[in-house]
């Protein structure tokens, strides 16, 4: 019957979704032998971007370098959840651009530990790190570890940063991720950020597991 059937899509659609989300499959061997490879390279165009001062006209080289790429690349552009990027759980940032290249170190009951750089494309000024760029490590950390600790996928409700001391680039740090209190969808997380044993900065934030129709 008709009606049957759409009932039971509509059953099988809301099992691949977390919440709003459909369920994304991690990327196959990170996205092949050169992806990362890809990635890194970017990265380093990236921090070229903000930081060359070459004369002026080699821009235009640069441009249409750029441009070629651009033309390349088109072609294969893809919806969410196809790219190797933020899928590639072995690479930096899970090989994605907007992640910081950062690697989770340790996961044991309710505590994440991980490591990584800010690089110069993330230069605040006077050589620090920008300050917008520490609640987007903050935010990826607490996504993560409300995911490992069983909630599905959930969104920021709430998140609090406080600046101890000036974060460096080019320089590895650490930081971990705790989970403090768990109220039904609600999940209490915290983090801190280290230069050894300099705490830089320190993070809390609300946690809210998404409902099957909440996007």
């Amino acid at each position: 019957m008709q009606g049957v059937d759409d009932a039971q899509e509509v059953v099988e659609a809301q099992e691949k979704r977390h919440g709003g989300f459909r369920k994304f499959s991690a990327a196959l061997a990170d996205g092949g032998p050169h992806y990362g490879r890809f990635i890194e390279a970017m990265r380093d165009l990236q921090d070229l971007a903000v930081s060359a001062a070459p004369e002026p006209e080699l821009f235009e080289e640069a441009a249409i370098k750029a441009e070629e790429l651009v033309a390349l690349l088109k072609p294969y552009e893809s919806d969410e959840g196809k790219s190797p990027s933020n899928r590639s759980i072995g690479l930096p940032g899970r090989g994605s651009l907007l992640m910081l290249p950062w690697t989770v170190t340790g996961y044991e009951s309710g505590r994440l530990t991980a490591k990584g750089v800010f690089r110069r494309f993330h230069l605040g000024g006077n050589g620090a790190a920008h300050g917008g760029t520490l609640p987007l490590l903050f935010d990826d950390l607490f996504g993560m570890i409300t995911h490992m600790e069983g909630q599905t996928v959930s969104r920021t409700g709430y998140l609090k940063v406080d600046y101890r001391a000036i974060t460096p680039l080019n320089t590895e740090l650490t930081a971990e991720a705790t989970v403090d209190k768990k109220d039904g969808r609600k999940t209490y997380v915290s983090a801190r950020l280290f230069h050894g044993e300099t705490l830089l900065a320190e993070s809390d934030a609300l946690m809210i597991e998404l409902l099957p129709w909440q996007p």
